[in-house]
């Protein structure tokens, strides 16, 4: 297991560093909004009857645990949607943590690389902080903290909050371990980087092409009426199908991939 680095703990409560957006009854949108807004990620607090979900937990550079205090008064399971630091950053922080299998041994680790995080990668720069989230914050040393996992996720698994459950899907493609949670009732899809409504990274070191394709095309068969995603605004169901159809159209195309993101320029993460 990695040795964490130089790093220091995150406050214990940074009154800045996050905003909190009630969705719905039960539904919380989190933000660390003096981030990069190109790869600031949603985190998602849903409060249950007899359990709390948060999906992604963000950087780790502030303590979203103690932010959060004052929502939390049940049990409660974070959830990475994928490894990558801007959604798996805080795990460590949480008693109940949780991953896809393929992503277990790389949150265990604390893998710089498969986290996106490594200084020769450039997705971790000075410029994305429009301020540091605590006094003596070196960009230089950001790692991803590791975590043993609490549990591991697989396709199929059912996460019961009493009132309500979610599906837990694996839909790789941006990364080996990518998961969306699935609400069949509500028809309401948690996609993490898996679909959100900006440019789509498929040609990571971690990501694979033809399983994005598969993917989607699963997911086009899936009854969506709204998508809470990873990054960017909510999607309803024309745009989420919009999107499904046009990255379908383009990856399919033989020998036309097209570019998602010009180089040398970070994108979601």
């Amino acid at each position: 297991m990695k040795a964490i680095a130089m790093m220091p703990t995150p406050a214990p409560i940074n009154d800045t560093w996050f905003t909190t957006k009630r969705v719905t009854d039960g539904l919380y949108l989190i933000t660390e909004h003096h981030y990069y807004w190109w790869n600031r990620a949603n985190l998602w607090l849903i409060k249950g009857r007899d359990q709390d979900l948060l999906i992604d937990t963000g950087l780790g550079v502030a303590s979203l645990r103690h932010y959060l205090a004052g929502l939390l008064d049940k049990p409660l399971l974070a959830i990475a949607s994928h490894i990558h630091f801007d959604h798996a950053g805080g795990l460590y922080e949480f008693e109940q943590r949780a991953i896809h299998g393929a992503e277990a041994e790389a949150l265990r680790s604390g893998d710089d690389h498969e986290a996106l995080c490594t200084p020769e990668l450039g997705w971790v720069l000075p410029e994305h902080f429009e301020q540091p989230p605590y006094p003596g914050f070196m960009v230089n040393e950001y790692t991803l903290r590791s975590a043993e996992p609490t549990h591991i996720l697989q396709e199929g698994d059912v996460l019961d909050l009493g009132d309500r459950a979610f599906e837990v899907m694996h839909l790789p493609g941006h990364s080996h371990g990518c998961i969306a949670l699935y609400d069949p009732q509500a028809q309401e899809l948690f996609s993490g980087d898996v679909i959100y409504d900006g440019e789509l990274l498929d040609e990571l070191h971690c990501s694979h092409i033809p399983s994005y394709i598969a993917t989607y095309e699963r997911l086009q068969t899936l009854p969506v009426e709204t998508v809470y995603p990873g990054h960017y605004a909510i999607v309803g169901r024309s745009r989420y199908q919009q999107i499904l159809g046009d990255y379908l159209d383009a990856r399919r195309q033989p020998g036309c991939p097209s570019e998602i993101a010009p180089p040398g320029h970070p994108s979601q993460a």
